[in-house]
């Protein structure tokens, strides 16, 4: 379970993302294309195409979660 009072940082990615994407290739957007590291335990919140449905990447020392609302 995710702990928020544990959470640290949250960037919000602005624009749009393909919902399409997986684990893989949003924490290469994060890596390549903002110069931050997808394994730091920062979340990060992507906007898709609809722009009423959010896609988290979190990083718990353990692996990622992937979380779609």
């Amino acid at each position: 379970m995710i702990n928020l009072a544990e959470l640290g940082r949250v960037f919000i990615v602005c624009g749009k993302t393909d919902t399409r994407r997986v684990i893989d290739s949003l924490a290469y957007i994060v890596k390549k294309r903002f110069n931050l590291d997808p394994f730091s335990g920062c979340v990060f919140l992507f906007c898709v195409s609809r722009r009423d449905r959010f896609k988290a990447l979190y990083w718990d020392g353990q692996g990622f979660w992937l979380l779609y609302k």
